[in-house]
């Protein structure tokens, strides 16, 4: 193993090659190479925060050879040095102002920013994505659901992508019991797979689509059992979500068609129990449905029972 100064010297003799001198143009190839060494030496040593600062320095080489693959791939080693430095200071509780995952953030930006003006949407999509999930391991739901948010921004044309992106924001939402939130856009990634995931042929959305509506329905319609809006304030989309659940509705049965029968019904059973106010017949459901539902229905589900029998006078 390199003794600290050994390795500080290497990078002031790279450093010092790199210094414009009188009639002599520094090789910053040989530079950004010589960085990524260090680096990746470094990294072996257990030294992740110092090898991050290296694949810094050959970020900066990269930018200067107008090298932007290069420039984004130095950037996003760096990133991920930084946040392995930060969960290694968590795991030893030692105390700090987060700097490593500032610096993790700041770099997982800057390689964004890189490939979004060399046109490369999905990479800086996939990296919204990366920096989201780093952020939510964390718990920063808030600044994770931004970056998620982006991401579907940056896929908006690739329909599936964008409904990936949306459905972590709203898992974040739900994570930090922003139960409308959540609503807000899980309905949002309803009326999405409606619109681009149609048949040519029948116009009705097919496929992986079917299955998105699925989720969309079934956790919608707990967060609505959960948050009770009265009819006052209640919003005309989810009001006619409602209404499909009507033992006398009329409507079209595609719902039933993408749902399954036997959840349709058990869904069907839940909003007319807690219409009622029925909490045995909602116990009995719950076991009903329990195998059916995604582990956060189960959980909507269970703060449903949870509501219905001690009421906070807030909706949740």
């Amino acid at each position: 193993m390199e003794k600290d100064s050994d390795i500080l010297s290497r990078y002031r003799a790279v450093t010092n090659k790199l210094k414009k001198r009188f009639l002599k143009k520094p090789n910053v190839a040989e530079g950004s190479e010589q960085f990524s060494s260090l680096a990746k030496t470094l990294k072996a040593q257990e030294c992740p925060q110092y090898a991050g600062f290296c694949y810094l320095a050959q970020a900066r080489c990269e930018h200067t050879l107008s090298n932007g693959a290069g420039e984004a791939q130095a950037l996003m080693d760096a990133a991920r040095s930084f946040l392995k430095a930060e969960h290694a200071d968590v795991e030893l509780h030692c105390p700090s102002f987060q700097e490593h995952l500032t610096a993790c953030i700041n770099c997982y930006s800057h390689a964004i920013r890189v490939h979004i003006e060399n046109k490369q949407t999905a990479l800086a999509a996939a990296l919204c994505l990366e920096l989201g999930n780093s952020l939510r391991s964390f718990n920063k739901h808030g600044e994770a659901t931004a970056h998620y948010q982006r991401a579907a921004e940056l896929v908006s044309q690739s329909p599936l992508d964008c409904l990936a992106s949306l459905n972590l924001v709203a898992q974040c939402k739900l994570e930090t019991k922003d139960y409308e939130g959540a609503l807000a856009v899980l309905t949002e990634m309803a009326y999405l797979a409606q619109e681009r995931g149609g048949s040519s042929t029948t116009g009705k959305p097919i496929g992986a689509y079917c299955d998105v509506l699925a989720q969309c329905e079934v956790t919608r319609v707990l967060l609505l059992m959960l948050l009770q809006p009265t009819p006052q304030r209640i919003r005309p989309e989810h009001a006619q979500t409602l209404e499909k659940y009507a033992w006398e509705s009329s409507e079209d049965n595609f719902t039933e068609i993408f749902l399954g029968e036997d959840l349709f019904l058990l869904l069907q059973s839940v909003v007319m129990a807690c219409q009622s106010k029925e909490l045995d017949s909602l116990r009995a459901l719950q076991s009903d449905m329990w195998p059916l539902l995604e582990p956060e229905q189960n959980q909507l589900l269970h703060l449903v029972i949870q509501e219905l029998a001690h009421p906070s006078g807030e909706g949740v």
